[in-house]
């Protein structure tokens, strides 16, 4: 099962990037959507790559058919790793091991500029490695808390950019503090 997902943020790249690169901000999105006990892994950039890993709990609602071989709780470790491209971009990989799962995610992203802003387009493949009911899982998987999560990291980071930017706007610049 595939899905696509996109948005702008009112940011430039520069500042996506910085929050990326910052474990507060992969540990407060994935708080703010509801996973529990974050641990960050990772998040370091080696020979022009950000590499960011981490592990987290995450609840979800299973339909019957489904809860014969998934649990409502389980145990995420995702591995993303970011590359700078061409006229300002960022192409990244992500790779999500749904521990104890017969389910698999993975997927690419793009960082794009454009001006003063920066889509994000992501694309997500969902895997469910289950006898007779693997494409119903995964396109359950794909359509509900897939969706859902990628929706709310989109929302997250948007919060993330507005709310440090206004910081860094208040912030006195080197000249005011030499006053």
């Amino acid at each position: 099962m595939q899905l696509k997902g996109s948005t702008t943020y009112a940011a430039p790249t520069d500042a996506v990037v910085a929050m990326l690169r910052d474990p507060n901000a992969t540990v407060s999105k994935y708080e703010t959507i509801g996973h529990r006990d974050v641990e960050m892994l990772a998040c370091a950039e080696t020979d022009g790559v950000l590499h960011i890993e981490s592990k987290r709990v995450v609840d979800v609602d299973l339909p019957g058919f489904a809860k014969r071989v998934l649990k409502p709780t389980n145990r995420m470790h995702q591995t993303d790793e970011w590359r700078e491209g061409t006229g300002g971009t960022w192409d990244g990989t992500f790779d999500v091991e749904v521990q104890g799962a017969p389910i698999h995610i993975s997927g690419t992203m793009r960082l794009t500029p454009d001006g003063d802003s920066t889509r994000h387009d992501v694309t997500i493949e969902v895997i469910a490695n289950v006898p007779f009911i693997g494409g119903r899982l995964a396109d359950w998987a794909g359509n509900n808390d897939v969706r859902k999560s990628l929706d709310g990291e989109f929302a997250c980071n948007a919060g993330w950019l507005a709310e440090h930017a206004a910081h860094a706007a208040k912030a006195p610049t080197a000249r005011r503090k030499a006053r």
